[in-house]
C-alpha cells in the first residue's frame, strides 16, 4: 500500500487504543457515561488539567467545537476567528446552523490572529444593530501548521477577557503543539486563559472521539442536557472514554505527536535541499505546506493521494501521523526527485 500524506486522519488506530476498546468490550456496565471507564477517563483528565476542570466526551471534532461553543453564545452573538478557521471554512456551517450566531473572520499573519487585531472588531459592542462579539476562537496548531506561542495566547485571552469575551480553543492537533513547543499542556490552555477547549484524539491515534474541557465551569451547568439535545450522548460511552484512558496513560498522546512532528521535520530537511521546492508557511509541527512545480504534482498524483491546499499556487499539504514510517518519507522524497 502506498502511504498517503493527505491528512493525519488517513492513518489507522494505535494498537493500544484497539486493545482498550477490546478490554471495554469484555463485560457489562452502565450506559451513558455511568461506567467505570468514563470515571477513569475523567480522573485522567483531572491529572492533566487539574481537578477544577470539567470534561465531557463526544464522537467527532465538529461536534466538540459546536457543542463546546454552544453554552458560550446566544444567537445574537458572533464569534471572532481566523479567516482560515476550521469552524468557518470546513464544517459546513455547523456553528451557524446549530447555534444561529455569526462567524466573523479576522485576517491572519502566518495563519494566526493577533491580539491587536481583535480590538478592531469590538467597536460594535453595545450597538443593538449588530451581532455582539462574545467569543474569540483560536486553533492550535493553526490550519496551516503554525503555532501560537504561550505569550501570544496570553495576549489574545487578555484582550478577550478585558472586553468580556470568552476564549475557545480548537485543539484538534493540540498534542502536536505541546510536543513542538516543549511546554506543559496547561501553559497553552488553562493557564493562558482559555475558557473552553476541544481536545482532539482522532488525528493522533484514536478510532473516534474528542473531549470538551471546560476551564470556566460555570459554562457547563446544563451541558449534559445540551449534549443529548445535540445528538452526541453516546449510549455505550465506555468505548469512547476507554480510548482516552489509554491515550493519556504514560503520555501516549504526547509520544504519538512527537513522532508525527519528527517525521515532518525529517521530510522538511530533505525538501529544503531541493531548489525547485519552497514552503508556503513555516513548518512548526506535523504539517507541511509545499509549493511544487506543476510537472512534479502531475507525476505525484499518479501514485499519491494529496490534499491540494491552493491549486493555483500548486500548494500541497503534507501531514504526518503518529505511525508515519521513515521509509514512507524516504520513498516520497525519492519520487519527488525522480519527477524533477
Amino acid at each position: 500500500m502506498i502511504y498517503t500524506f493527505a491528512s493525519d486522519n488517513t492513518s489507522g488506530v494505535a494498537p493500544e487504543i484497539l486493545e482498550a476498546i477490546v478490554k471495554a468490550n469484555g463485560d457489562y456496565t452502565k450506559p451513558y457515561g455511568g461506567d467505570e471507564y468514563t470515571k477513569e477517563a475523567v480522573a485522567a483528565f483531572a491529572k492533566l488539567f487539574g481537578d477544577k476542570a470539567e470534561v465531557f466526551f463526544v464522537l467527532a471534532g465538529t461536534a466538540a467545537n459546536v457543542i463546546g461553543l454552544n453554552p458560550m453564545l446566544h444567537s445574537w452573538n458572533s464569534i471572532l476567528c481566523s479567516e482560515m478557521a476550521h469552524i468557518l471554512t470546513t464544517e459546513s456551517g455547523a456553528v451557524e446552523a446549530s447555534i444561529g450566531c455569526r462567524l466573523t473572520p479576522i485576517p491572519t499573519e502566518n495563519g494566526k490572529i493577533q491580539a491587536k487585531d481583535i480590538v478592531k472588531y469590538l467597536d460594535v459592542l453595545g450597538t443593538q444593530h449588530h451581532n455582539q462579539p462574545a467569543v474569540v476562537s483560536i486553533t492550535q496548531t493553526t490550519e496551516v501548521g503554525t503555532l501560537y506561542t504561550v505569550q501570544e495566547l496570553k495576549d489574545i485571552c487578555k484582550v478577550a477577557h478585558d472586553n468580556n469575551l470568552l476564549v475557545h480553543m480548537d485543539g484538534a492537533r493540540l498534542s502536536n503543539a505541546v510536543a513542538a513547543l516543549k511546554c506543559d499542556i496547561c501553559d497553552i490552555t488553562r493557564d493562558a486563559g482559555v475558557d473552553v477547549l476541544s481536545f482532539g484524539g482522532t488525528k493522533n491515534g484514536l478510532m473516534f472521539g474528542e473531549a470538551i474541557v471546560f476551564f470556566d465551569t460555570k459554562l457547563c451547568r446544563n451541558f449534559l442536557a445540551m449534549r443529548k439535545q445535540c445528538l452526541h450522548l453516546y449510549s455505550k460511552m465506555r468505548f469512547l472514554s476507554s480510548q482516552f484512558v489509554a491515550y493519556l496513560e504514560n503520555d501516549m498522546w504526547l509520544k504519538n505527536a512527537q513522532h508525527a512532528n519528527a517525521m515532518a521535520a525529517y521530510c522538511t530537511k530533505q525538501l529544503e535541499e531541493i531548489k525547485e521546492i519552497s514552503f508556503a508557511y513555516k513548518v512548526e509541527a506535523n504539517g507541511l505546506f509545499v509549493m511544487f512545480p506543476e510537472k512534479t504534482l502531475t507525476e505525484l498524483r499518479k501514485k499519491y493521494y494529496f490534499c491540494e491546499w491552493e491549486a493555483k499556487r500548486h500548494i500541497v499539504r503534507l501531514m504526518f501521523s503518529f505511525d508515519t514510517p521513515k521509509e514512507a518519507v524516504d520513498e516520497l522524497i525519492a519520487d519527488i526527485k525522480k519527477s524533477l
